[in-house]
């Protein structure tokens, strides 16, 4: 008993099965968020898409086309999990007053396109030093809770092999 607690605890496994960052949840809580559809400034909340995994991006300046290449992987990514892409939505959060052309918005039809204050984003939205939530896209878990992170412009098939580890491993979403 006492050797598998230490071995738990402290001798860490050097090996590594995941491609993308893992997160700690209990260090990012959702923060409460003033959110509204960009369609429509209907109010909406990210606890809307509560009960599926989420793929989350964020930009902070009018989409680019290395912006619109992130919105086409999570799109690839998502249609990419065959039968399991029920379980999943996509949701992007636009943090300044950008307005996506309609051609854009048509582009990523069935995604939740919010506009959301930075500050808060910012504040949870883990980074490495330097850098902003906008130069990664994030995966929430269907409890909400954040549990990996990409860089923009990451390998499609082996984001695709952690997503698919997570489904199945994953009772709920």
């Amino acid at each position: 008993m006492i050797l598998s607690y230490l071995s738990y605890y402290w001798i860490k496994p050097e090996g590594r099965t995941n491609y993308g960052t893992l997160l700690d949840p209990r260090l990012f809580p959702m923060p409460a968020m003033m959110l509204s559809r960009v369609e429509n400034s209907a109010p909406a909340e990210i606890q809307d898409t509560n009960g599926k995994w989420r793929m989350l991006m964020v930009t902070d300046a009018p989409c680019t086309q290395q912006c619109e290449a992130t919105l086409y992987q999570i799109r690839q990514l998502r249609l990419m999990q065959g039968k399991e892409q029920s379980r999943i939505e996509r949701i992007w959060l636009i943090t300044d007053q950008y307005q996506p052309p309609v051609a854009q918005l048509q582009a990523v039809t069935g995604m939740h396109v919010l506009r959301a204050d930075a500050t808060p984003l910012n504040k949870w939205l883990p980074v490495e030093q330097g850098k902003a939530p906008a130069m990664y896209w994030y995966l929430l878990d269907p409890l909400g809770n954040l549990v990996m992170r990409y860089p923009v412009g990451s390998d499609t098939v082996k984001i695709k092999k952690d997503i698919s580890k997570l489904l199945k491993a994953s009772g709920i979403g």
